[in-house]
Order: C-alpha cells, then structure tokens, then sequence
C-alpha cells in the first residue's frame, strides 16, 4: 500500500515568539522529529510550508523522501496549508499532521495502518489528536466542495474511526515555549 505524509508547516509561530519549528528536541529540529515519526511508514512526505519556509528547506533537503511545497496562501489559515497538501496527494491513504506534533510515537502510525476505513483518527484517555489517517479517494469529495471551512467541518460529514492509543504526544503540541519545555522533559522521559 502506498501511504504519503502531510506536514503542516506554514504558520507564523506567533504565540512561541521564535520560529517553533526549528527548537531542538534530542539534537534534531521539531519539524525533524515531527517528520521522523511517520518517515519509515510513508512512501513520501509532503511538508507545506510558508512563513519563512527558507528556514527549514535546507533541514528537510537531507531527507530524500521529503518534498517541500510553498503555500504562497498561508496568511489563509491552516486548511490552505490542508487543501495544498491534499492536493499533492499521489497515494492510497495518507497522514497529516501540524509540523509542532514531534513526539507523536512511531508505533501509532503503524496501529492506524492496521485500521481498514475512510479516516481514522487517535484517541488519548477520550480526547481526540493527532496525526489524521485518509483514504485518498476522498481528496476530491473535500476539494471539491468549497463549503468546507475547515477540516473539520469535512470530518464532521464523514465516517470516522477512533483509534485508542497509549500515546500522549498525539496531543502534544507546542504553541508556547512553556509547550516546547514541557514536550521536552516528556521526550528525554520517554528515552
């Protein structure tokens, strides 16, 4: 099965004050760790990026298996960055991901492939996160129709599948420096 990623990677960073993806976790950058969690499952990952998208082309260029996309519309909001990954979408399923996701396990992706439906998405003690699995005949279904605000909204429409997984960092993102102290702490926990 041909499985691609989306990483999501355009946004301004604004709460953390510095550009959040390129923090270091265990001597590798946020958006490394973020990409490295799907890596070995996908054939390709798409990572969308926009603001200041120079200071993390030269990081992701040692990934061969990385493509980098510029969101000139990234201003637009997150489901600019979503319709520009879908887009690019060339697999039978994929996953996507904000770019501050980077302590997602690795064997949570693996579980989700193991799920047979349309969307799957992981749960943690009763709350949803990240990252999103989709089958990839749905990508016309979501672009094709304008009505859809956001991801969400095209969810909320459709049929989905929770996942329980023993993995906290599908909801551990990092929107503050007080965020990125904490995942941090998790990280070397978890070593």
């Amino acid at each position: 099965m041909n499985v691609e990623g989306i990483v999501l990677a355009a946004g301004l960073s604004s709460r953390a004050g510095v550009n959040k993806l390129l923090l270091d976790i265990d001597g590798r950058t946020v958006i490394e760790q973020c990409i490295l969690g799907m890596y070995n499952v996908c054939s390709r990952v798409i990572v969308i990026g926009g603001h200041k998208v120079e200071d993390i082309k030269k990081i992701l260029s040692k990934y061969p298996k990385v493509e980098l996309i510029y969101n000139p519309d990234y201003l637009d909001g997150m489901f600019s960055s979503v319709k520009k990954g879908i887009y690019n979408i060339k697999g039978e399923k994929f996953f996507l991901t904000p770019g501050d996701y980077p302590i997602i396990n690795k064997k949570t992706y693996k579980d989700m492939l193991n799920i047979d439906e349309d969307i799957v998405i992981p749960v943690y003690n009763g709350k949803r996160g990240h990252p999103l699995l989709m089958k990839s005949y749905l990508v016309n279904k979501l672009l094709s129709n304008n009505s859809y605000k956001t991801l969400r909204d095209f969810i909320s429409i459709n049929k989905v599948t929770f996942l329980n997984v023993n993995d906290l960092g599908i909801l551990m993102d990092i929107d503050t420096i007080e965020d990125y102290n904490e995942i941090s702490k998790l990280y070397m926990v978890g070593d």
